[in-house]
């Protein structure tokens, strides 16, 4: 978390010395420029409002990026560089407790709980109480919600990181799989759907579900800033319009029909590993069908970055999370 914060006070800093917030300017009307965390078929919700249509339905002009982390996601957010971001709570929790007056706030929650699978170098019989053991897990950037769910289901079972098992958090999240593949690690974790590509080549093994193991969290969600929302009301419910009916759209269709819907944001990709990806985030339940974050929830994610030791402080929910743009 120091780390995070450090870069977001660096961006605050060239922020306040700028001429004018971009971040805090109305944009042109009905486009979004969105930052996302990483790109998986664990939102399938998002490209599915995207390939369907109805974000054009809604007036919006959506502009996608890849922002690589979370923390890298908050930092377009902060300095203006996009106008929403799509990433874990905790990234909004952490700019909070920092004290910034015009700190984000989560709008609609996309997914309940964490999309990463453990990936193993063998077709070994797993067991999450054994297979660890004196082993190295590439987990994730320290702080961040990966991480953060993998530590919570180790200690579940058992382990005392840095004793019994060894995560490995100082490679990028983006460059997790490379990293495997080039030799790093006896276990790392993927999303979908880099999770059942990597295994079709071969070079590895889809053993367990992270978020099976960990139960629901708020895992993934929309923020922005106080101020672009108060200056852009109905371009954000327009956006979150356009969303929601891409979570009915998952919510109700076959897994042909949303892998479908999905698969023209995947291009290379075999539509048969997509339908694959979809099954088995439908399997544990990932996607919402409410995009409404409860308390409940939000507060057992603070529990699990408490129990992680990256902070001490609670985040007020009437705070951070504000729910009055969902249609």
């Amino acid at each position: 978390m120091k780390k995070f914060i450090v870069i977001i006070a660096i961006v605050c800093l060239l922020a306040c010395c700028s001429v004018s917030f971009v971040g805090c300017a109305k944009q042109d009307k009905g486009v979004v420029r969105l930052s996302e965390v990483t790109h998986s078929v664990f939102y399938a919700p998002l490209y599915a409002a995207i390939n369907l249509g109805y974000f054009e339905e809604e007036g919006i002009t959506l502009e996608l990026s890849n922002g690589g982390g979370a923390d890298k996601v908050m930092t377009a957010v902060l300095s203006g560089q996009v106008d929403m971001g799509f990433c874990g709570p905790e990234a909004v929790v952490y700019v909070y407790n920092e004290g910034r007056s015009d700190y984000p706030q989560v709008i609609g929650q996309l997914t309940r709980m964490d999309g990463s699978f453990i990936i193993g170098r063998s077709d070994e019989a797993f067991r999450w109480d054994t297979s660890f053991k004196g082993k190295e897990i590439i987990g994730g950037r320290k702080g961040g919600v990966p991480a953060m769910a993998l530590e919570y289901c180790l200690k579940k079972n058992g382990y005392t990181i840095g004793r019994d098992v060894t995560v490995n958090y100082d490679v990028q999240f983006d460059l997790i799989t490379a990293a495997f593949e080039g030799g790093q690690g006896d276990y790392c974790t993927m999303f979908e759907p880099a999770a059942s590509t990597f295994a079709s080549t071969g070079k590895g093994y889809t053993l367990a579900s992270v978020g099976a193991e960990c139960g629901e969290i708020p895992y993934t969600a929309f923020c922005a800033t106080k101020t672009y929302l108060k200056n852009n009301a109905d371009t954000v419910k327009h956006f979150l319009a356009a969303v929601a009916k891409g979570v009915d759209y998952v919510a109700t269709r076959s897994v042909e029909e949303i892998a479908a819907a999905v698969s023209p944001s995947f291009t290379g990709v075999d539509v048969e590993l997509i339908q694959k990806a979809v099954r088995n985030y439908r399997d544990i339940g990932a996607f919402v069908s409410d995009m409404r974050l409860n308390r409940q929830a939000f507060e057992r994610l603070q529990d699990v970055i408490i129990e992680a030791g990256v902070m001490t402080k609670r985040a007020s929910y009437d705070d951070v999370v504000n729910l009055t743009y969902l249609p």
